[in-house]
């Protein structure tokens, strides 16, 4: 029999935000038209998986009733302790694949495996011979690098930060100084009710003439992206908003 296929099936920007993006705005219509084709899902949480398909339905006919959806949630210490260090065996999720059936694998926001659970599947995908297939899709690291100004060519994302004080304004001095000495812009994540901490954690932690870029909101009505120096940001600090996701990014 042959196998099925692995699709990494991203979503739009807008979970646990009170408005949501266009869903044809934000991803393509073949990405939504192969989405609705899938009856076999593995993803984070089942009811937000239900609510995306339901979404989807409303562009392209789902291939068979919510309550026929075959759905598999990630187990919940992969959520907390992260899946990318080849700690977790996902192979008995992908036994449907196996079996010939389509897989599609969904995170909560944005593209699967990318600051988010999902790389242990797709590794498991690999092994078992099973192809994986990356669809298009908005993907919120690369458009705040790309509208942040700062160095496309050689940048890194380091996830979160501590939550510590002290240890969080100590990794945000190690990061600049990595930014400054090779030029590769350091982004990182927060939870979003610690936006405003972050952003006070940075402005004053960080050198004045270090760029700091923060991205709030990308794909949403509401969207902004301010790229400044650290003596600006200072010298006119804005309220950013605890509901709305952000990648924070600095370098030269």
């Amino acid at each position: 029999m042959t196998p099925g296929k692995l699709y990494l099936v991203p979503a739009p920007l807008d979970f646990g935000c009170d408005v949501q993006a266009s869903l044809q705005d934000a991803l393509p219509l073949g990405t939504l038209q192969t989405a609705a084709g899938i009856t076999h899902w593995i993803c984070e949480n089942a009811k937000s998986a239900r609510a995306y398909l339901k979404r989807i339905d409303t562009v392209a006919p789902l291939a068979a009733p919510l309550q026929a959806q075959q759905i598999q949630e990630l187990p919940r210490e992969v959520h907390k302790k992260g899946d990318h260090a080849g700690q977790f065996d996902a192979k008995p999720l992908l036994k449907a694949a196996l079996e010939g059936h389509d897989i599609g694998l969904l995170s909560e926001a944005g593209m699967p495996a990318v600051a988010d659970p999902g790389s242990s599947v797709a590794r498991a995908a690999h092994d078992l011979g099973i192809t994986v297939v990356p669809l298009t899709g908005p993907v919120s690291l690369l458009l705040a690098l790309a509208a942040s100004g700062l160095n496309g060519q050689n940048f890194a994302f380091v996830g979160y930060l501590p939550q510590d004080a002290d240890a969080r304004n100590q990794r945000i001095r190690e990061l600049e100084t990595l930014a400054l000495r090779t030029g590769q812009t350091q982004l990182f994540i927060e939870t979003p009710y610690r936006n405003t901490a972050m952003l006070q954690a940075l402005t004053q932690t960080l050198q004045q003439n270090t760029r700091l870029s923060v991205a709030r909101g990308l794909t949403l009505p509401t969207a902004s992206v301010r790229s400044d120096t650290v003596k600006a940001w200072r010298a006119n600090t804005i309220a950013v908003d605890e509901r709305l996701p952000a990648v924070f990014a600095i370098g030269r």
